[in-house]
């Protein structure tokens, strides 16, 4: 559960402007950066030993000081938001997990992340990783590589491409599942969200 939880407060957040890489200041410019972000995701997560690869897909919605909202809606409905002080796993109505920071360290580590991409913290994101990234007029990359064993563990090697908008993330786990989601249909500002999904901020 920690590596999906990772993993989303990651994707999701980069999805809404990561700001990581090199060189820094040519991918910032090329970055959209607005207060509402929604869009499409598809993932594909191909698990060590498996030969069929598990397909999902659904909406994310990301709210600038908020939080983030990642909705699966195929294969099973489930959400998973998260903000400041905590991250909430619902499956309909029904809360099937809740980690509160204040009783569980890991939730400042996925926050601290999560926070660091959706503010550019370039300083908090280059003490948790080695970060390498190229851009041109078409687009940008870049790699992630976490420095600390425990996070690398987590959330193994992540690879990020995109222009005004992170398009796609491939992530490596050092177990050998590796996930990769595809963004699509992005809209910006409070009219992207739907009303159950701003209820939800």
């Amino acid at each position: 559960m920690l590596k999906q939880l990772m993993l989303a407060a990651l994707l999701a957040a980069a999805a809404a402007g990561a700001q990581a890489g090199a060189p820094i200041a040519r991918i910032q410019s090329m970055l959209a950066k607005p207060d509402v972000l929604c869009g499409r995701f598809d993932q594909t997560k191909q698990l060590a030993g498996m030969k069929k690869p598990l397909l999902s897909n659904g909406r994310f919605c990301v709210v600038k000081g908020k939080g983030v909202l990642w909705r699966t809606l195929k294969p099973f409905p489930s959400t998973l938001r998260l903000t400041r002080d905590e991250i909430v796993h619902l499956q309909g109505e029904r809360v099937a997990m809740r980690m509160d920071a204040k009783s569980e360290p890991v939730v400042r580590m996925i926050n601290s992340v999560l926070f660091s991409l959706l503010g550019g913290d370039l300083a908090q994101l280059d003490k948790l990783f080695e970060v390498d990234g190229s851009a041109d007029k078409d687009g940008w990359q870049v790699a992630l590589k976490a420095r600390e064993p425990a996070l690398a563990k987590a959330v193994g090697a992540i690879s990020m491409e995109g222009g005004a908008y992170v398009k796609r993330i491939d992530m490596n786990e050092a177990a050998g599942d590796k996930t990769s989601i595809v963004f699509s249909l992005m809209q910006a500002g409070e009219a992207a969200m739907t009303a159950e999904e701003a209820a939800q901020f």
